[in-house]
């Protein structure tokens, strides 16, 4: 082995992995190196396979190396966030992590944070996502516990998000936060996607909508404090929003799958 190691400092040997993931290890550092990320994952696709569960799966073992004894995760929601957390279940338990949501919609964290929900350590904003009216979404904002969650998720050293598709089955359509309506004048506007209920454009600017009015959540210029945010999504439906999310920097690691990185880096020129 020594000899072995000898050789590969002076050049004589050389490593290379034959792999058919090469190509996704070839994406991640071209993913990385073009949107200026801390760390990417690639996975490989599956055709006719809904991305959503594989991507949950790869950012939880993601996580798995991350976490650290007694640690705070912030955890926004979707599918992929879900699906995450439901396989961090016994490691969550194992380091003692604590969770807090980064919005309201307690039903929406349910089937995530359910285990975890037995040992107290899960702060769940009491509240809606989206509120009845501006006032009302302000005075619970101010509410003492409702402003202590809010405040607690920020200093948190990782958060996990999901990223939304401005469609008519879009998750804030089917959970009933935005009308088919909504979504279509929101496209109108120069929405392509939204990041815990905050709607942005192609540049990644949050657009100036009467909707965040009403939302509880932590604002995406708070999001960006936390040192670790890792985006859980991939595609086709949701190339624009996670490249607009990326081109407003709202996180610094994203996990997909290998046909949405491809797209992203051609659409990014």
């Amino acid at each position: 082995s020594r000899l072995l190691e000898k050789g590969r400092q002076n050049g004589l040997i050389q490593v290379r992995i034959n792999s058919p993931y090469e190509g996704c290890l070839k994406l991640q550092q071209d993913i990385m190196k073009v949107f200026d990320l801390t760390e990417a994952r690639v996975i490989p696709a599956l055709d006719e396979v809904d991305p959503g569960p594989r991507i949950g799966l790869a950012a939880a073992e993601f996580l798995m190396r991350r976490l650290e004894k007694n640690d705070l995760l912030s955890i926004g929601w979707g599918e992929a966030v879900t699906t995450a957390l439901r396989r961090l279940s016994p490691i969550l338990e194992q380091l003692d992590v604590s969770l807090v949501s980064l919005t309201g919609g307690v039903s929406a964290y349910v089937d995530g944070v359910g285990v975890q929900g037995q040992r107290r350590s899960v702060h769940l904003i009491p509240t809606p996502l989206r509120i009845s009216s501006p006032k009302f979404a302000e005075m619970l904002r101010d509410e003492p516990y409702v402003r202590n969650v809010l405040a607690m998720a920020v200093p948190a050293r990782i958060a996990i998000v999901g990223i939304g598709a401005v469609s008519r089955n879009a998750t804030l359509v089917r959970d009933g936060y935005c009308t088919t309506t909504e979504i279509d004048l929101f496209a109108r506007k120069g929405a392509i996607g939204d990041l815990l209920g905050y709607f942005y454009d192609k540049n990644g600017q949050v657009l100036s909508l009467e909707l965040h009015d009403h939302v509880v959540a932590v604002p995406l210029h708070d999001l960006k404090q936390i040192p670790t945010v890792i985006a859980a999504a991939a595609g086709p439906d949701k190339i624009d929003a996670i490249l607009g999310a990326l081109r407003g920097k709202f996180f610094n690691i994203l996990v997909t799958d290998e046909t949405t990185a491809i797209e992203l880096l051609r659409r990014q020129g």
